[in-house]
């Protein structure tokens, strides 16, 4: 396994693609954040909610982004079945594949603890409510990972990088927002209307992101992960 996630970090790091892709991020959130009108010094409290607010909508770009040449590249080059060749199961590749790309994810993600620093340093009072500030990166990185297996099986689909992009940022927007947008219909207002809600990841997130770490929570986002790497090996099956 650790030789394929070695293999992904080296092609994601070998051009200034995957530096451009990181530091977009987080210019992005930056001004968003420190910048930009109604940002968080206008806002007078020290809260990093606007940050865990917006940051799922750009990992819906970025991950995508980072995933989407994982197997579509493979096939397209025809070294998947050089890859084939190794003494590795096909669970161990997908592990690979998945665990790389994560990686690139968190480093992405890491240098946003400056955020938090800096406003609780900026901050006249008590600072930050470090115990919902922790839940909710805690549920960002649940996030991270469900929008990482979710784009690592977009790209097993094909061998076109771009539509594996696609193809990754519509399930991402689907399962992260989707349930949450069907359960305000008013033929779900006699009571579904909270169990669909629930099934979308974005009441998982927000329910995480309140500092209460939920058994059901995690089991809901290491399902979701199982169920798309399961997808994967399907796929690589057929192939």
């Amino acid at each position: 396994m650790w030789p394929v996630c070695k293999k992904e970090l080296r092609q994601f790091f070998s051009s200034l693609t995957g530096y451009i892709a990181i530091v977009v991020f987080l210019m992005v959130n930056g001004l968003v954040l420190f910048v930009f009108e109604n940002n968080i010094l206008d806002f007078g409290y020290a809260s990093l909610d606007r940050f865990f607010q917006l940051a799922p909508w750009i990992l819906l770009l970025l991950i995508p982004a980072i995933t989407m040449r994982s197997f579509s590249d493979e096939f397209k080059g025809g070294t998947y079945e050089i890859l084939q060749t190794r003494p590795l199961t096909r669970w161990q590749i997908i592990s690979g594949k998945y665990m790389g790309s994560l990686i690139v994810v968190l480093i992405a993600l890491l240098p946003t603890f400056i955020y938090a620093f800096s406003i609780q340093q900026l901050s006249a009072s008590e600072g930050l409510d470090w115990g919902a500030t922790i839940g909710s990166y805690i549920g960002l990185f649940f996030l991270a990972a469900v929008f990482t297996a979710i784009g690592v099986c977009s790209s097993s689909f094909t061998n076109n990088a771009v539509i594996a992009f696609i193809l990754s940022l519509i399930a991402c927007a689907l399962i992260y927002y989707g349930f949450s947008a069907i359960s305000r219909l008013p033929i779900l207002s006699n009571g579904a209307d909270y169990y669909m809600d629930m099934a979308g990841i974005d009441f998982h997130y927000r329910s995480v992101s309140r500092g209460v770490i939920d058994t059901r929570d995690l089991i809901y986002f290491l399902s979701i992960i199982f169920l798309f790497l399961f997808i994967t090996n399907r796929n690589l099956l057929k192939r």
